[in-house]
């Protein structure tokens, strides 16, 4: 019996392939129409990009396969959702995001920041999140956390250090009757090394690394391009971590009772492990707070996180006539304030989680300062080695600086943009995806040094024209792809649910929630979402739930924004599981971390999420969109046959 639940477990992925649409079958069997066909489509990709069976870019390619294949649409109309303008935009900001990587600029810009914060504990916190959180509204969450990640670890090892030598110096001004215990604490480490060496050739398994060798092998591993697990493996790695009975703690106890630590006074013996664990708290939380604020920066900006384009896709898609309602200057007024919000509570309550209500401690009161500055060279040291700003940073940051100024102005919404004023008298001709692909496209046409007028460089050889700012080889190299069909997934089934007739059948169903208060179901809404999104991605969460909830609000003569908004926002609330977004396992893989930690610290944040979403809505966020009233394009959209 156990065989065959090893075998089945080990072979799960392809018997969900093979089993998952012959058990779903009869839906569209049974009742022969094109809602029942859609609906068999979307809870057949629900299943494979919750289980994960195979890539989610290939589930994302199934309605161009079935929707053909059983009557919903023609195929060249379901190829067409898999390259619309937000497609585009989201390819522009990639590009701007790979070329600020491809120069370094984001390190520069993160060391800036943590140089103004200082390396008291909370301070240093508040650094790295607001560091991590403004690169994270620009480039990739995965990126900004994986350059973080490194030197939170390496300031975090010298405050460690700091704390050793500060015990020495301790140790240095006692009494010579504690200098005689020291001795005498020498005499029997020694003693205990020699029992312990007879212990562990008679059990070879107990040998295990020193304490010293260990700071440098996980150095090793961390600077190894072989050490990063691959994307498609993280879930089974990260399993089997959480499985390993050689945990943290255990580890962390093994070196405290190695008999090649430092001698110590009776005093400081006391202390130590107590020094110890509240430098393992910190580090807990330096961890969390570096994935969650790169989560959360993500939410402040369109570009920010994918699901956000989601959102913008299906609302021009199932709404045409909203004008442009959702654009980057209005995005942005909504959620960098929700961003704000939920920035300082995540950064309150990881402070309360792991370094206690001690106000003193958060600041670093009564530390040694001598030991702040070594901390503080750190990252000193880490911005020198970056050298002056060179030429091709510059051009970068004048891009990007650019490009902002342009997506602000476009459709400020107070006053006509300049889109308006020369472009979009008529039409929206121009959009946000026109202007930072125009911006992106100035990357592969300004070189990435300044012209000379010599023909020979200085050591003699013909003078070679520079390289622009970004070569088609590293955008090969560095973009993603498959979120690109991953967006196309999602918009195509918005599209088929509204050609075969779901939504509206969806909508008709669903009627009878219009007795339930509207700010109740938007809360209940997001509650549900956030839970999902913890064992799914958050693109296959907003690409399911909204088709959804637009038909729902149509149906209920709800502002589909109301809550189409706070489930796009939810879906990115994902900080309880180390599989649950690319941050998570990034932070995870460090070692520092149990599912505990994770799941403790999340759970709450969850909910803080949810309830700082919920008040935006119900605030600013009804003010600017006017969510109180039930728009006309709305009501077009679900009387159009």
């Amino acid at each position: 019996m156990a065989g065959g639940f090893k075998w089945i477990w080990t072979y799960r992925d392809y018997l969900i392939i093979l089993l998952a649409p012959l058990i779903i079958l009869p839906l569209p069997l049974i009742i022969p129409r094109t809602e029942a066909s859609c609906g068999y489509v979307i809870i057949l990709m629900a299943l494979y990009w919750c289980t994960e069976c195979i890539p989610l870019a290939i589930t994302a390619l199934l309605p161009v396969i079935l929707f053909p294949m059983m009557g919903i649409m023609e195929s060249g109309e379901v190829c067409m959702q898999y390259l619309k303008d937000s497609n585009m935009l989201f390819i522009g900001t990639l590009l701007v995001a790979i070329a600020v990587e491809n120069w370094n600029l984001h390190r520069r810009i993160a060391l800036r920041l943590l140089l103004l914060t200082g390396v008291k504990p909370a301070l240093l916190m508040m650094g790295f999140m607001v560091s991590t959180a403004f690169l994270s509204m620009w480039i990739s969450t995965a990126a900004s956390t994986a350059m973080m990640l490194p030197i939170a670890q390496a300031v975090l090892k010298q405050l460690s250090d700091n704390q050793a030598k500060a015990e020495k110096r301790e140790m240095g001004l006692m009494s010579p009757k504690a200098a005689q215990d020291i001795q005498a604490c020498e005499i029997a480490n020694t003693e205990e090394t020699k029992e312990n060496s007879i212990n562990m050739d008679l059990f070879p398994e107990a040998l295990k690394e020193s304490p010293e060798s260990q700071p440098r092998r996980l150095e090793t591993e961390q600077r190894s391009p072989e050490s990063e697990p691959s994307p498609e493996s993280e879930p089974r790695r990260l399993e089997r971590e959480q499985r390993s009975p050689e945990s943290e703690p255990r580890r962390l106890e093994r070196e405290q009772r190695s008999p090649e630590s430092e001698p110590r006074s009776p005093e400081s013996e006391l202390r130590s492990p107590e020094s110890k664990q509240r430098l393992l708290e910190l580090s807990r939380g330096m961890s969390l707070s570096v994935c969650y604020s790169a989560t959360i920066g993500g939410m402040a900006t369109l570009t920010g996180a994918i699901p956000n384009l989601i959102l913008k896709g299906q609302v021009d898609e199932l709404f045409p006539g909203n004008g442009d309602i959702i654009n980057f200057a209005s995005w942005f007024a909504f959620s960098f304030p929700s961003a704000l919000v939920m920035l300082a509570l995540c950064w309150l309550w990881l402070q309360v989680l792991y370094l206690g209500c001690n106000v003193k401690k958060w600041f670093g009161c009564g530390t040694d300062k001598e030991g702040d500055e070594e901390a503080y060279q750190v990252m000193k040291d880490e911005y020198k080695k970056l050298g002056g700003m060179s030429f091709a940073e510059g051009a970068v940051v004048v891009v990007f600086v650019f490009l902002v100024i342009l997506w602000f102005t476009r459709e400020p919404g107070f006053m006509p943009g300049w889109a308006t004023v020369l472009f979009n008298q008529e039409k929206q001709y121009v959009t946000d995806g026109t202007v930072v692909m125009f911006m992106s496209t100035l990357f592969f046409i300004i070189p990435s040094k300044l012209p000379t007028w010599n023909s020979f460089s200085e050591d003699g050889k013909p003078h070679q024209a520079p390289p622009t700012l970004l070569s088609w080889g590293v955008v090969q190299q560095k973009m993603p792809w498959n979120i690109m069909l991953l967006l196309g997934g999602g918009f195509a089934l918005a599209h088929g649910s509204e050609v075969s007739g779901l939504s509206r059948w969806l909508g008709q169903s669903l009627t009878p929630l219009q007795t339930i208060p509207s700010f109740a179901i938007s809360f209940l809404l997001c509650l549900l979402v956030a839970s999902f999104t913890e064992f799914s991605s958050n693109t296959a969460t907003a690409s399911l739930f909204l088709p959804i909830v637009a038909s729902m609000a149509t149906a209920i003569s709800l502002h589909p924004l109301y809550i189409m908004l706070p489930c796009t926002l939810s879906a990115s609330l994902a900080f309880m599981l180390p599989v649950a977004t690319p941050p998570n396992a990034i932070a995870f893989s460090y070692g520092n971390l149990r599912v505990i930690d994770m799941a403790k610290a999340g759970l709450i944040l969850n909910i803080l999420g949810v309830i700082t979403i919920n008040i935006a809505l119900n605030t600013w966020g009804t003010a600017m969109f006017d969510l109180n009233t039930f728009p006309d394009w709305a009501n077009t959209t679900i009387t159009t046959p």
